[in-house]
């Protein structure tokens, strides 16, 4: 079929169809030329086109008759200069950055390569072979879909819970999803799956990485995946392998109607996004995308010796996000999600790196100021991991106001609390008030800080409880991957046991950890899975496990049902008590001595400065007084609420507390107790002392709540 190609526009990049036809715009300012390569459903190259229009560095064309569906890719003619960080080779076909859709997955065995391999300089020397075969294709997506009546849910972030969790993971292994929807968009969307997060009671689900993603060669070679999706090929396409519907597009589609599917049920969607570095690797890796269009616009290159790559990721290249086109690919990213696909919020991976204007972590940087000029995510929930691999990278309580962070001191700091280590207790103070020592000094709230003790990167719930050391030989490592440091217990036995007492202090200590985070001010972060006891075998690292290691085990047991029921009871308090998430500070002033808070030992008195520094104490009381909230309902009501006692206890002894006078003068009750496995929220009144037992939580409301708050 002869095709017909008249001039285009520059804007927008990326492939759009407008009824008629398709307009291409590719961004590349060093580029000799650009050719626009057509495949059809076989993946045979039909039409291999030169774009004749440029306007300020965008490469276009229009060609009318073409459709949704069609497949394309680029070649891209310009300098060979790698040791100038200039890359060119029109042998190798190139994904469109700003591709909607993609087909297919990366085929190592091709020459997908822009060198000859062999020897120390390999990369220096052009290979000419045609890597089409071996490289993913760009689809034309119809942008129409029947959003019906979904709008924003702007759920407010103080009220938020969040559940991360894994498409595919989730629902792969659940018997009562359809066979053909599980592990997929459909298959999180599916009546049973939405009956689970609607049960628990989460606001938001934060989803682990969507865009479009690689599969790394060495695991590849060794049988295995890359399971997280932490290897970015494209910022706008959905992942294909997620979708139930094939890969033709309907990925779009299928993503759009899971989104909405859960915004039906009250559930917000936030997806874990990775900016700061892309598939492509380090020198010696693949040109599949930005390497081959314009590498030393849309990377980071070392000054002294551009051959080489900056890398602050780990991974072999950071993006350069001081260069505008970059930026701006990264902001079309997030804004096409927001509008387009309807997302409520972003996980920003390792998002110190995006921060860095030269080399030091700049809070100045042009990307912050850029997101916060711009409208559309003027009200989308924007969370940083605030950490990086390079110099200077750990940044937790430096990102700018309207962020929020993954606070990883709050899963330092309750993680070896209740492992009973010493002198956690002056810390762990701060953590349980929202870290107003990492938060308040630049006027954010409690709520700035997101808070948990388990992701996906490290030992689940349940193994944190059940293993001293990580086990990660399934990654063919041999165990040398994965972080050393877990501050867990296995709580005398290592791995899964048949004693019973020890199977019970498991559970005790997952429902302390649970009701730690579900306590505490700032925004809770529960890790997909905790709440059915799930189990990674000891594996800290399951990057690579696209199997049972990852995948939830839907079957049921005495042990996952109390857990799910437990989660849900406190989720549901936390939601009708706004003394649980609080929207300020308590009084902006020293936490230890505030009205609306108090700090009590076993005596019954409040704890001195002498007894916050003294490593020994692990028993100590919070009291958050509900008539001091400072805070008004949307008609300007001051709001008020039951007075709670929180009493913990990580001594592996029972303790006997002497119980503070109520503020209102009324009479403290027990109203969850983490060490009766069988009833945990039987309701006891009490005197003026009560017995909390060793590695135990117990809550106390002082007044009798309404009949549908507390019964």
């Amino acid at each position: 079929m002869e095709l017909k190609l008249l001039p285009g526009k520059p804007y927008p990049l990326g492939a759009k169809w407008n009824g008629t036809g398709v307009n291409f715009a590719l961004y590349s300012e060093n580029a000799t030329g650009v050719e626009l390569c057509l495949f059809n459903e076989a993946d045979e190259q039909t039409h291999r086109l030169q774009l004749r229009e440029t306007t300020a560095f965008v490469w276009h064309c229009y060609i009318p008759g073409l459709h949704p569906g069609q497949r394309y890719g680029y070649r891209v003619q310009g300098p060979w200069n790698p040791e100038q960080g200039q890359r060119f080779n029109p042998a190798k076909l190139l994904v469109d950055p700003y591709a909607q859709a993609i087909a297919g997955k990366v085929d190592w065995s091709q020459p997908i390569f822009p060198y000859q391999f062999g020897g120390e300089d390999a990369d220096l020397h052009i290979d000419d072979r045609d890597s089409a075969a071996g490289v993913p294709k760009c689809i034309v997506v119809n942008p129409y879909f029947d959003w019906e009546h979904d709008h924003p849910l702007r759920i407010p972030l103080a009220d938020s819970v969040i559940y991360e969790t894994h498409v595919r993971g989730f629902s792969i292994q659940n018997p009562e999803v359809p066979e053909n929807l599980r592990g997929t968009y459909a298959g999180l969307a599916s009546p049973a799956s939405l009956r689970h997060l609607k049960k628990l009671g989460v606001t938001a689900v934060e989803l682990m990485p969507v865009h479009h993603f690689v599969n790394d060669s060495h695991l590849v070679e060794k049988g295995l995946t890359n399971y997280w999706g932490y290897n970015t090929l494209s910022y706008l396409a959905p992942a294909g392998r997620y979708a139930a519907t094939g890969e033709d597009g309907n990925q779009v589609s299928e993503f759009k109607a899971m989104v909405k599917a859960l915004h039906r049920e009250g559930i917000e969607v936030i997806l874990d996004v990775v900016y700061n570095h892309t598939a492509e690797g380090n020198h010696l890796g693949p040109m599949l995308s930005m390497r081959g269009i314009d590498n030393t616009t849309y990377y980071r290159l070392m000054a002294d010796n551009p051959r080489y790559y900056l890398d602050y990721t780990g991974t072999g290249n950071s993006l350069n996000v001081r260069h505008p086109q970059v930026l701006k690919l990264i902001m079309d990213s997030l804004r096409y999600w927001v509008t387009e696909m309807h997302v409520d919020g972003f996980r920003f991976d390792l998002a110190a790196t995006l921060a860095r204007e030269l080399h030091d972590v700049d809070r100045l940087s042009g990307f912050f100021d850029i997101i916060h000029q711009d409208p559309t995510l003027a009200d989308v929930k924007l969370i940083a991991e605030p950490w990086d691999v390079g110099e200077g990278g750990y940044q937790v309580g430096n990102f700018p106001i309207l962020w929020a962070e993954w606070n990883g001191k709050y899963r330092d700091t309750v993680r070896r609390y209740w492992k009973g280590d010493e002198g956690q207790l002056s810390d762990l103070g701060y953590r349980l008030t929202g870290s107003s020592d990492l938060y308040q000094h630049d006027g954010r709230r409690p709520y700035a800080s997101i808070n948990f003790i388990t992701a996906h990167d490290g030992f689940t719930l349940h193994d944190l409880v059940s293993y001293n050391d990580k086990h990660n030989e399934a990654n063919g490592e041999n165990n040398q991957d994965g972080a050393n440091d877990n501050n867990s217990w296995n709580m005398g036995v290592e791995g899964e046991t048949h004693d019973i007492g020890i199977g019970d202090a498991r559970q005790r200590q997952m429902r302390n950890f649970m009701a730690t985070l579900l306590l505490s001010q700032g925004v809770p972060m529960i890790s997909g899975g905790d709440e059915i006891c799930r189990t990674q075998n000891g594996n800290n690292n399951a990057y690579c496990q696209d199997n049972p290691i990852s995948w939830y085990d839907w079957s049921s047991t005495e042990e996952k049902e109390a857990m799910v029921a437990f989660t849900c009871r406190l989720i549901e308090m936390r939601k009708l008590h706004p003394n649980l998430r609080r929207r300020k500070f308590f009084q902006g002033r020293a936490i230890h001595h505030s009205a609306d808070i108090a700090w009590y030992g076993t005596n019954g008195k409040e704890l001195s400065e002498a007894a916050w520094n003294a490593g020994w104490i692990r028993s100590f009381g919070m009291l958050l007084n509900g008539q001091t909230l400072e805070a008004a309902d949307e008609l300007g009501n001051p709001l008020t609420d039951d007075t709670f006692l929180i009493l913990f206890n990580a001594h592996h002894e029972a303790v006997s507390f002497a119980l503070p006078h109520p503020p209102a003068g009324g009479r403290w009750r027990v109203t969850m107790n983490t060490y009766d496995l069988a009833n945990p929220f039987k309701t006891l009144h009490t005197r003026a002392r009560i017995k909390v037992e060793g590695r135990s939580t117990m809550l106390l409301c002082e007044k009798k709540a309404k009949e549908n708050i507390l019964p």
